[in-house]
Order: C-alpha cells, then structure tokens, then sequence
C-alpha cells in the first residue's frame, strides 16, 4: 500500500511514521511538505497527560523524544491588573514547534519514511494530475487550516467556516514563564490580555487577544508591527517585568488573526482523508490542536492497521469510513467546548466590570462549565498560601505517578533527564 501524506505536521508526520511501524516497514509512506526542512511557524505548543499516554503507547521510542524536548509547567495563574490569583492542581506540557517537528522527523526517518521537503503536493488540489499522489491508495490532506486539497473538495467534505470575533496575535517574549499565564490589563480602548507559556530555555509563546474595539482604540489595526509590539510591551510591563516581545520565527511581522473554527460533515472522500487544522480547528484557548492532530494520526494508522505491528492492512474503504467516524463523533463535543471557551473570551470585558480577580478567575476556570461547587470552595482555598504547597505537592505526585505508569520514568521514581 502508498500512502500519501501531504503536509509535514504532527499529524502528516505521526501518521507516517505509525505506517510504517505498524506495516512493519512493507507500505510506502510519504510525506509531502512545502517547506524547507526545520523551518517551523509560532513558538510553542501544548501538551496533556493524555496524549503523553498516547505516544508512549503506539511508539515508546519516538514518545522519548518529544517528552525530552519538553518543558513542564506546574501552576496556572491569572493576573488582573497586577493582582495574581492562583487556579491551583494544575500542570502541563509545552514544547516548540520546531522542536517537536525536528523529534518527528527524527523518528520518520528512523523508520523508513519518504520526507520530501520542499515540495508541494497537489498545490491546487488536482490528485491525479500529480505524479506523487496519482497512484497512492490513501491520500492524507494534512496541510493545514487553508487545505488545498480540502478546499477544491468542499462540497464533497461539507466544509464549513466560522469567525471567531476578537483578535490575537501570536508572539514570543524572552520572559521565562514558570506557570501557564493569563495577565489581563486595562487601557484607556479597553481590556486585553495574554496567554504565556514556556516555549524553550528563556522563551516564552505569548498569545495576545483583545475585542475588535480595544483592537482599533489603540490602533493596532493600522500601527507597524514593531510599534504595535513595543505599545504592547508597555501595556503589558506588569507581567512582562521588562522583557521584549518577539515576532514569530518565518512569518515577518506577526498578523492579527480572527480565529477561523473548520468543521467537514465528512473527513472522507474516496481513498483522500482529512487530518489535523484541515479537518477541524479548536479554540486555543483550550490548547488542543497538536494533540487533535496526533489523535488523528493514531486513529487512522488503528484503523489501517487494526492488528498492530503484524503487518497485515485492513480493506482500505473499511478502514477510512472508520476512522471518519470514529474522529468526527471524538471532536464534536471538543469543538462544541472550545467554542464556548471562545464565547468566553469574547465577553471577557463584560466579566471583569464589577467583578474581583478570585470571581473572575474563577469564571475562567469554569468557562467550559466543567466544576462543580466543592471545585469554588477548593478554588477559594488555593489563594491561601500553604494550601497552595499541599496542592503543589499532591499534584507533582499526580504528575511522576503518570510518568511511571507509562513508562516515562525508571522504576524508583528519578526522573529520566527530564525537566
């Protein structure tokens, strides 16, 4: 069997380099990326327990490789006007994306993948005109939010765009940031805020959002992106502590977005499937989109290859009709909750008038509606400060248990050079 996987992020990577594990190196896989090798848009993207399962898992190799190019963070904070509130029992992972990218293709040419960078498959969707892709049996559309291949299919695909209303901007910022960061600062257009966490030794990804008016009452629309960040610098010095914002790497100066959320009635067309940004996009504010994508790949790859590493491919038809609807029923209600994390943030200048910092946050820890009344009382709790250090300590032993049982660690607990 060929398999054609056009795009070379997590989700185009991670799906070849299952292929070719679980074909136990017989298929042909090929993953087809525009860019250059190692060139890498944004700073940092975040990671889950769960996915961490995951990879150890389907590849116990590979998953040591992005683990180790990771940075865990160990509280989440909310600043509001200088006051900070602490959400406590809360923890997480970052790595960035060029480092996560280099991981992958590490693995995919430790397995025998077919990288082919600077090349692009199907610019304008045609399949059978491409000689690459003509006569592959599964075709993978993994190239992205604007999904070439995707796009020339959209009634096929159901293809449906919405726009989210406020505006961001990705950036990265030379502070360190410890803990996963929301500051939010008013100015004299309006509140706006920023989402900050540790992207690498002394870098940071900072995701800075606003509503439309606070986004033209300062100008922002019309400013040169330099001037844009140093006001930006200065809004934010409290959280900043005198560090400098940074352009994302390959993009030039960074765009304000409005987020555009993807949703496909079908992931599937013929022997093309979707993957990753082009089937569906979620809210970073819920920090998803790499592990979607990852869960992607491993569906697929389970549903291609349904008895492991033996070999054996299962009917090519059968095996994409079920991963479309195995995916697409997992992502409806994780779209429908980033959606309301969205709305949200929309209303986020309505929230904060009349409210304190411990009721704010709190809103914004509950934003999905997930918590019940003993999570506020615990909520409430967390912001005195030796409940803090049990919270902290029964959550690092949360974390090492996790790490443990999958194997992360050696059997008495130390760390394996992790940080």
């Amino acid at each position: 069997m060929k398999i054609v996987c056009i795009g070379g992020g997590p989700a185009g990577l991670y799906l070849a380099i299952l292929a070719r594990l679980r074909s136990d190196g017989r298929d042909e896989v090929v993953v087809a990326e525009r860019n250059p090798p190692g060139e890498a848009s944004g700073f940092a993207v975040t990671l889950g327990e769960d996915i961490l399962d995951e990879l150890y898992r389907t590849d116990p190799v590979g998953a040591d490789g992005v683990r180790a190019a990771a940075h865990v963070w160990g509280d989440q904070v909310v600043e509001v006007a200088g006051e900070t509130v602490h959400l406590g029992g809360r923890y997480g992972y970052s790595i960035g994306r060029a480092r996560l990218l280099e991981a992958l293709t590490v693995r995919a040419r430790q397995v025998g993948v077919d990288l082919r960078f600077d090349t692009e498959a199907a610019p304008d969707g045609d399949l059978a005109a491409d000689p690459l892709t003509a006569d592959a049996d599964v075709v993978v559309a993994a190239d992205g939010i604007n999904s070439a291949v995707r796009d020339a299919r959209t009634a096929e695909f159901g293809t449906r765009l919405t726009h989210g209303t406020n505006r961001y901007a990705w950036f990265g910022t030379s502070k360190t940031f410890e803990a996963f960061t929301f500051a939010f600062e008013r100015t004299e257009a309006g509140w706006i805020w920023f989402h900050a966490y540790p992207a690498a030794d002394c870098l940071s990804t900072c995701i800075v959002e606003c509503g439309p008016r606070t986004w033209t009452g300062l100008g922002l629309d019309s400013m040169p992106a330099d001037e844009g960040m140093r006001l930006l610098e200065s809004v934010f010095a409290r959280s900043l502590t005198g560090h400098s914002l940074i352009a994302p790497p390959g993009t030039g100066p960074a765009p304000w977005l409005e987020f555009r959320e993807v949703r496909n009635t079908s992931w599937r067309s013929g022997h093309v499937v979707l993957a990753g940004d082009a089937a569906h996009t979620t809210h970073f504010a819920i920090g998803s989109g790499t592990v979607l994508a990852v869960a992607d790949a491993i569906v697929l790859a389970e549903e291609l290859y349904p008895d492991g590493t033996t070999g054996r491919t299962a009917d090519v038809d059968a095996a994409l009709a079920g991963y479309d609807a195995r995916r697409r029923t997992a992502m409806a209600p994780t779209q429908d909750m980033a959606r309301r994390s969205m709305r949200w943030f929309e209303e986020v200048p309505q929230r904060l008038e009349g409210a304190d910092a411990i009721d704010f946050s709190w809103s914004l820890l509950d934003r999905r509606g997930d918590q019940g009344p003993l999570h506020r009382r615990l909520h409430e709790a967390t912001q005195i400060e030796p409940v803090r250090r049990v919270r902290r300590r029964l959550t690092s032993a949360r974390r090492v248990r996790r790490a443990l049982r999958r194997g992360e660690i050696d059997p008495i607990g130390v760390l394996t050079g992790r940080r």
